[in-house]
């Protein structure tokens, strides 16, 4: 799933993003007439639009895919929108180290947020072998564009060049940058240390690129170059312009993280059934029902989120019935449902590592209130002897195994279904206490991990 969304019942992404107070102050400024002179200028180039999501990040507490949903990729063409993205989610991956080599050389402390930012993008490219000259003379000159920041030119070159020369070997002896306390605390507490720093290995590879096809997985591994995953998935490389690879046009597959799609794959929606995507946006479990013949009805309150539900149906060529409304007031009976449910996201960090910056926790509570209510609503959409499978891309137990173990004590005719979890791909070592499913980043570690998923599924009585 991708966090596009502050509005907690938006399908099923997180809520409560954090505010930073000052922000503008600390940040790149703002005004008509700053926003005009952008609109008459040259398209910006894929390093000043980086930094202006990391300002956004990192001072106004804003996730990415906010950003880019208000056109803030829109300027550049398909190949510098994905630099400027990747470029962006590579400092945020490795802020802590980047924020280490820069220490030494910023003995007066940080400057202004919005020349940190450049500093610390150039850094990171540095470290990573980018081509000093150019590296150097464009943070320069993206500094020197904003008048709270031109006077720091100076001070940015000279930090770069130290950079250039000793950045490479200090990045390689650093450890795997750690998540922020307020997330990693809880996480190290509810799974242990060793494994809290096998996942902040997994969220700093980052993540490969899935696909969910259609069918024929073994004919279009091998036209796209890709692997097959245990589950089925296709996993190729990131980095990629997906509207470009073979198969997209005519729809023969969706992108969709692997563990994503174990969900529909435990609900086994079979031709003629009555199945309800509940959260339904932006779609690939909506495909993979429709896919499978049963008749879909997928749900969300976003309207342009469902209008994205929409094109990946007409693009695919697959049929459902799309429903922008609150899924806490859809009314039906259903032979089986999906509910992803609203939730923290904190699954999938190794995608969107802005998350653990742009927000602080807050809304956990009104999530799992909110969790309740909706897992309460669509076990009363089933009919008897239907089943429901509730799912989470969080990794936090109180969004996961608390929620069906709790909502088994509310409702006696509903059990959970342990045998559904036995499809392929899925190792039975992670099946919890409870019943459900838990899959956490650092699993296939060999393979590029997964997305924190949590997963049950539970069955009404007849």
């Amino acid at each position: 799933m991708t966090p596009a969304s502050r509005d907690p019942r938006r399908g099923g992404k997180p809520a409560g993003t954090r505010t930073s107070g000052g922000g503008a102050d600390r940040g790149t400024g703002g005004g008509k007439s700053r926003h005009d002179t952008y609109k008459k200028s040259p398209p910006p180039t894929p390093r000043v639009v980086a930094v202006r999501l990391l300002d956004a990040v990192l001072g106004d507490g804003k996730l990415m895919s906010e950003m880019i949903g208000a056109g803030a990729l829109d300027r550049l063409d398909p190949a510098d929108r994905a630099r400027a993205q990747r470029l962006a989610l590579d400092v945020l991956r490795g802020l802590e180290r980047v924020d280490k080599v820069l220490a030494k050389h910023l003995k007066r402390g940080e400057p202004l947020l919005h020349a940190m930012n450049v500093l610390r993008l150039g850094t990171l490219e540095l470290c990573l072998g980018g081509d000093a000259h150019g590296v150097v003379n464009e943070a320069v000159n993206i500094v020197g564009r904003n008048p709270r920041t031109m006077q720091m030119k100076g001070l940015v070159n000279a930090v770069l060049r130290k950079v250039a020369k000793d950045g490479p070997a200090e990045w390689e002896i650093l450890r795997v940058p750690r998540l922020p306390r307020w997330l990693r605390d809880p996480l190290a507490e509810a799974y242990g240390k060793d494994e809290m720093k096998a996942m902040e290995a997994a969220h700093f590879a980052g993540a490969p690129l899935d696909l969910t096809v259609k069918n024929d997985a073994k004919g279009w591994a091998e036209k796209l170059g890709a692997d097959i995953l245990p589950t089925g998935s296709l996993r190729m490389a990131s980095g990629v312009q997906v509207s470009a690879l073979p198969g997209f046009d005519e729809g023969a597959w969706w992108v969709q993280d692997a563990a994503a799609a174990v969900p529909v794959k435990i609900l086994g929606p079979k031709a003629g059934e009555s199945v309800l995507d509940l959260c339904a946006a932006p779609g690939g479990k909506t495909m993979q029902i429709a896919a499978s013949g049963a008749k879909v009805t997928a749900v969300d309150i976003s309207a342009s989120r469902m209008a994205r539900v929409s094109e990946n149906l007409a693009r695919t060529g697959l049929e459902a019935e799309c429903v922008t409304e609150d899924a806490l007031t859809h009314t039906g009976a259903y032979d089986a449902i999906v509910l992803d449910a609203p939730c923290s996201a904190t699954g999938t960090i190794r995608r969107h590592p802005d998350l653990p910056f742009a927000k602080d926790g807050s809304e956990f509570g009104m999530l799992i209130g909110l969790q309740e209510e909706m897992l309460d609503h669509a076990i009363g959409l089933l009919k008897p002897g239907g089943r429901l499978v509730y799912c989470t891309c969080s990794l936090l137990p109180d969004e996961g195994e608390c929620q069906v173990e709790d909502a088994l004590a509310r409702h006696d005719d509903i059990t959970v279904d342990r045998a559904a979890l036995a499809v392929d791909g899925v190792d039975l070592e992670w099946i919890t206490e409870e019943g459900g499913l838990r899959l956490r980043p650092d699993y296939w570690a060999d393979r590029g991990g997964m997305d924190g998923f949590y997963i049950a599924c539970l069955v009404k009585s007849a």
